[in-house]
């Protein structure tokens, strides 16, 4: 288990990386974005090229920190139920989930998403739009995307066998910002209560 929880750290130091570092293109979206708007504004011009670009960038962020988001639990989860449940089942839930749909999803997106992206790359594909970008390198952000996202499902999956059979350590600090968020709750609430601010 030694052997594969090192391929999980090498996975999401890797992952992690990339995220962080692909995540300032918001920063640089944004930007595009408002010089795109006052130069619309205030000299009447406007690009089909600029606005691609905006688009690519957000695809960027979306798709290659995907995987981060994962590794960090910061995806979108519907916790109504499974927050109530015992951690033990959680553990079997994230576990055939990750496996079951996660993983599959992948495969077939991955499998998918090269030939769409590589016919694209061959007829040197470009926007229908008038002075619009290639298409290309964003189909081939689509790939790498969720080859990226196929390597974190399996660091996840290899952490929590490992979780589940004693081997690793369950870090509850990973649980992303809305667990944090909730636990603030519920520290000022235990607070009132203490307090007899509640009933």
């Amino acid at each position: 288990m030694e052997g594969l929880l090192k391929v999980s750290r090498v996975i999401d130091t890797i992952n992690g990386q990339i995220g962080r570092k692909i995540a300032w293109l918001i920063l640089l979206a944004v930007i595009v974005a408002t010089v795109n708007a006052i130069v619309r504004k205030l000299f009447n011009v406007s690009s089909n090229a600029w606005l691609e670009l905006q688009w690519m960038l957000f695809g960027a962020v979306f798709l290659l920190c995907a995987s981060w988001t994962l590794q960090v639990k910061e995806h979108i989860r519907i916790d109504i139920v499974n927050s109530q449940l015992p951690k033990s089942v959680q553990r079997w839930i994230d576990l055939i989930g990750h496996t079951l749909f996660l993983m599959p999803f992948c495969v077939l997106m991955i499998y998918h998403s090269w030939p769409f992206f590589t016919r694209s790359y061959v007829i040197g594909e470009q926007s229908l739009s008038a002075g619009g970008l290639p298409q290309w390198p964003a189909k081939g952000l689509l790939f790498i995307g969720f080859v990226m996202l196929a390597f974190q499902g399996v660091s996840e999956i290899i952490k929590q066998i490992a979780i589940m059979r004693g081997d690793l350590e369950d870090d509850e600090t990973l649980r992303g910002h809305a667990a944090a968020a909730e636990a603030e709750a519920q520290r000022l609430l235990d607070q009132a209560k203490a307090q007899g601010l509640t009933s």
